[in-house]
């Protein structure tokens, strides 16, 4: 077989045609946020740096239901509206990109419903691989040129963090439309549906300050594959029974 330019993936053996793939709008975008979850799933992440020849793309392969309401891990819950999170009140299909820790961003798109948001959590990277890598490693060239490596495929996109890392996704994205066609971010159909069998469905990672709203299985990620952040083998056996 042909090898793989450096700019593509081994995840992924043929680019995406440049014409004919369908650009997911805000029909997509307009249901209910765990649905919206499920769906992203399997879909293409689409980013235009500016600067960048041709666009970065990457597969979504694990996400985060944050629906608002009583649900004590969102950033909305109980309604509660503030400058930093009124993306999840715009309309669906809406970027929330906000900083945590002072360092790394998180990536979401709001869904239908009062203050809802689904956080992407990791990408496989399809093309545009070796920007992906350049744009991770810059905080770390310094270890880098002392003999560790470059970062494997798997490891570039495999974190909210990493991944706005890898596409160069910072705040300024905030409250934009992913479903415009002006956006530098948007969303594309991906190849073929991720059914229930091949989807994980587990508890979110980090909330655990969030009490029994922590226990809900609003995770959800493709079973097997290697960009996930963070493999939950007990609910991939329940989901086997």
């Amino acid at each position: 077989p042909p090898m793989a330019s450096p700019n593509s993936s081994s995840y992924f053996s043929r680019s995406l045609p440049a014409c004919g793939v369908e650009r997911l709008g805000f029909s997509f975008f307009n249901q209910p946020c765990e649905q919206l979850a499920r769906a992203m799933l399997g879909q293409t992440l689409v980013r235009r740096v500016p600067g960048v020849e041709g666009a970065l793309r990457a597969r979504v392969v694990e996400s985060e239901a944050y629906p608002g309401g009583l649900d004590e891990a969102s950033h909305s819950r109980h309604g509660r509206r503030t400058p930093r999170n009124v993306a999840m009140f715009m309309p669906p299909g809406t970027l929330y990109v906000y900083r945590i820790y002072g360092l790394h961003c998180c990536l979401n798109v709001s869904s239908r419903g009062e203050g809802s948001a689904v956080l992407l959590r990791a990408l496989q990277p399809l093309e545009g691989v070796a920007t992906m890598r350049l744009l991770r490693q810059k905080p770390q060239q310094a270890s880098t040129k002392c003999g560790r490596g470059q970062l494997p495929d798997r490891k570039l996109c495999n974190g909210p963090g990493k991944l706005c890392q890898a596409l160069s996704i910072s705040c300024a994205l905030d409250r934009t439309d992913a479903a415009s066609e002006d956006s530098e971010l948007w969303f594309e159909r991906g190849e073929g549906d991720v059914g229930e069998e091949s989807m994980v469905a587990a508890r979110r990672v980090g909330i655990t300050s969030a009490g029994d709203w922590a226990e809900r299985p609003w995770r959800f990620y493709i079973r097997g594959n290697e960009c996930v952040s963070v493999v939950d083998k007990t609910a991939e056996q329940l989901a086997l029974r």
